[in-house]
């Protein structure tokens, strides 16, 4: 009899403080193939898949729905099937598939997403039944229909209650549930920056109609040439990054009684998803051109959404840039995101009459807010980096003669 094969949760990163059991995608008995998915992991940060490592059946499951891991906890066993059975071969199994060439690994299938490729264009070898992320061949223009991005179920939900409508009989219920990793490690970052953090905010509004008339003129031609739309963002993390030049403090971290300073852009872009609110990472954002810069804003928002953003997507970050204007935010005061020292908020755009040259004018409006922290910042800084990120959004030019 073949020796059942063990399960085990992938190594941990040490930023990683808590992981716990999200889901099985197999129930005990169940037949499953190599590399296919078996049980998906939510940690603090993103959640993590973990594959079959043999063809087999799930012969046990050692960790339940919300139980807590570690790095290489066995999970469960996989009793291997004997190359001669046809057991994989039944019109039961029910992860038969019409064209064996759609059976990709994990890597393989976040590598799809990720870079927005047509499953279907990619040309394959195969290699024990499978397509891997070394073996695979693909055109630069086969792009994901769009239609088919927005058909990605979310699953993470709770289901309603039924309440009696009948006055005579009404009845209340509650629901408890435990809070998960990510939302447990949002709470406990907030009351860190609160407890250890001088924080204070200052605020200002800009004139967006500038931006508004780039975008008009360039929006079509850039869509045209790059195949997705000019946002705010990518205007927000220039301007950002042209006053992190000016005022370097802004760029830095503080760990311990130690400043971090940094000669790099890392910009964290704060993304609401199922699970909460994360802030991937824009690496070298001073490297990035508006279109990469959106190309990779519009990445983090889809693999958010469906939980495969990857513990390299939230490393490292100099400076946070949210948005709650999305979600029609009017104003604000954004919270540290530590060893940070500085988090710029935007908001709603909203159409307000402003006095310029003595005249009252309708102007599209925004505000802003520059939360810091004082133990490193001092107001004027905060106030001058905040009127730098103004006048450029005002003026896009100042970026190209640098002023």
């Amino acid at each position: 009899m073949n020796k059942n094969i063990k399960i085990l949760a992938p190594d941990l990163p040490e930023s990683v403080n808590n992981a716990v059991i999200l889901k099985w995608h197999k129930q005990i008995g169940n037949i499953v193939q190599e590399d296919e998915l078996v049980v998906e992991i939510e940690t603090d940060k993103i959640i993590l898949e973990v594959s079959s490592p043999v063809s087999g059946i799930l012969h046990s499951q050692n960790m339940s729905t919300g139980q807590s891991i570690q790095s290489q906890s066995i999970l469960g066993y996989i009793q291997p099937i004997e190359k001669k059975s046809n057991i994989f071969n039944t019109k039961n199994y029910s992860t038969q598939k019409n064209n064996e060439r759609d059976f990709f690994t994990p890597k393989m299938r976040r590598l799809i997403t990720n870079n927005e490729i047509n499953k279907v264009m990619i040309k394959g070898i195969k290699i024990k039944k499978k397509i891997t992320k070394d073996n695979f061949i693909f055109k630069k223009s086969c792009i994901l229909n769009k239609k088919n991005q927005n058909k990605k179920e979310n699953t993470n939900f709770l289901s309603e209650k039924i309440i009696n409508n009948d006055t005579s009989s009404r009845t209340r219920s509650c629901d408890r549930i435990a809070m998960n990793p990510l939302r447990k490690k949002i709470s406990e970052r907030l009351l860190s920056t609160i407890q250890n953090t001088a924080m204070l905010t200052t605020f200002n509004e800009v004139n967006m109609k500038p931006i508004m008339l780039l975008r008009n003129k360039y929006g079509d031609y850039f869509k045209e040439k790059n195949g997705i739309k000019l946002g705010y963002m990518s205007f927000y993390v220039k301007a950002v990054i042209h006053a992190l030049k000016k005022f370097p403090d802004m760029n830095a971290s503080i760990e311990g009684t130690d400043i971090i300073y940094h000669d790099y852009y890392d910009i964290n872009i704060a993304v609401s998803t199922p699970r909460g609110l994360i802030t991937p990472v824009l690496k070298y954002a001073n490297h990035l051109s508006m279109f990469e810069i959106e190309k990779k804003i519009k990445s983090f928002s889809v693999l958010g959404q469906s939980g495969k953003l990857q513990l390299k997507d939230l490393e490292s970050g100099t400076f946070t840039i949210t948005n709650g204007g999305v979600f029609g935010s009017l104003f604000s005061t954004p919270i540290i995101n530590p060893p940070q020292v500085a988090i710029l908020g935007m908001h709603h755009i909203k159409n307000r009459p402003v006095v310029i040259c003595n005249k009252i004018k309708i102007l599209p409006m925004m505000y802003l807010a520059i939360s810091y922290d004082h133990q490193l910042i001092d107001g004027k800084q905060a106030i001058q980096f905040l009127n730098c990120i103004k006048d450029t959004i005002e003026d896009f030019s100042r970026i190209i003669i640098d002023i």
